[in-house]
């Protein structure tokens, strides 16, 4: 499947200025230049409400966190997301035009996590934080302003990792609502094996060999630890589960192998690949318009699955 025409001009554009490799600048540096993408992100999305908020859960460290509550007046399900990047880098700030569009698209309450990166906090510090805020999201309606119908765990790359391991995690020991549904979108589901999309797309588009096996290096996951791996351990009872990947990402086949293993385990499963496109297109909107059709496609078939669980 070769690029898209837009998506081939972007990466161009993107590898013809000089990129200072992972580790080469300070950590802080690094996440600035993060900045450097926003202008390809969504246009706002005005919503009646966003403000930060910090949860206190039970025996768990303090979470920072963003409520975006889209305009809706009924009980509504909370999608509780994890951000991108790689568990080392991207905040609220960079996918804050993402939630807006998301909230006001699937007419859900977004809870986006401001979980603790790496390398100053490994694993399993970031997982810890998302468990905790789905578990306040939960029990905690009159925060929200809202009746929780029930959640729904989302996240993109290493928050696609996250998404996957709160869902178990709350499947194991659930919380005071059920999980509908989770939304993995180029998951970092397996993060140990090379997959073969790893050697195929791992130099020029965008998302590096050199680049994940730094994040690796500062996340310091456990191999053999379902909160790192979530392959290491059965899916079976997850909710329904939307897969979505990118066909041209160093990391699509983590995602296709977990679609598969959710099939095998009998689990209600729906698996997209976008076309033509690369690892972190979910924010890439301006420089790749294409990722409209791919994101509202997804969003309409994650509704389904919430109205379906909901009903059944």
């Amino acid at each position: 499947m070769p690029l898209d025409a837009e998506t081939r001009a972007f990466l161009d554009a993107v590898n013809a200025r000089p990129q200072p490799a992972p580790g080469e600048i300070p950590i802080d540096e690094f996440r600035l230049a993060m900045r450097a993408f926003e202008p390809y992100a969504f246009d706002g999305i005005d919503l009646p409400e966003v403000r930060d908020v910090l949860l206190r859960p039970p025996d768990a460290e303090p979470v920072r966190a963003r409520i975006y509550r889209p305009d809706v007046r009924r009980p509504a399900p909370i999608v509780v997301w994890a951000h991108g990047g790689s568990w080392v880098r991207c905040d609220l700030e960079t996918h804050d035009r993402f939630f807006r569009f998301l909230a006001h698209h699937s007419r859900c309450i977004v809870l986006a996590v401001d979980y603790r990166l790496a390398p100053e906090h490994p694993f399993p510090a970031g997982i810890e934080d998302s468990i905790a805020a789905a578990r306040w999201a939960a029990e905690s309606p009159e925060a929200l302003g809202r009746q929780v119908t029930g959640l729904v765990t989302c996240g993109d790359s290493a928050g696609g990792n996250f998404a996957i391991v709160v869902a178990m995690a709350l499947r194991d020991e659930p919380a005071a609502v059920p999980v509908l549904a989770q939304w993995p979108i180029y998951p970092a589901a397996d993060p140990v094996p090379d997959y073969p999309s790893k050697a195929e797309f791992g130099q020029g588009h965008l998302l590096t060999d050199e680049g994940m096996n730094w994040f690796d290096e500062c996340y310091k996951g456990v191999e053999d630890d379902w909160r790192y791996s979530p392959l290491a351990a059965s899916q079976a009872g997850m909710p329904p589960t939307l897969v979505l990947t990118a066909s041209l990402d160093p990391i699509r086949d983590q995602g296709r192998a977990y679609a598969a293993a959710c099939v095998q385990a009998g689990v209600t499963t729906v698996y997209q690949e976008a076309k033509g496109t690369i690892h972190g297109f979910i924010n890439l909107r301006k420089a790749v318009p294409s990722a409209d059709d791919d994101i509202l496609r997804a969003v309409e078939a994650l509704k389904l699955l919430i109205e379906e669980a909901k009903a059944g």
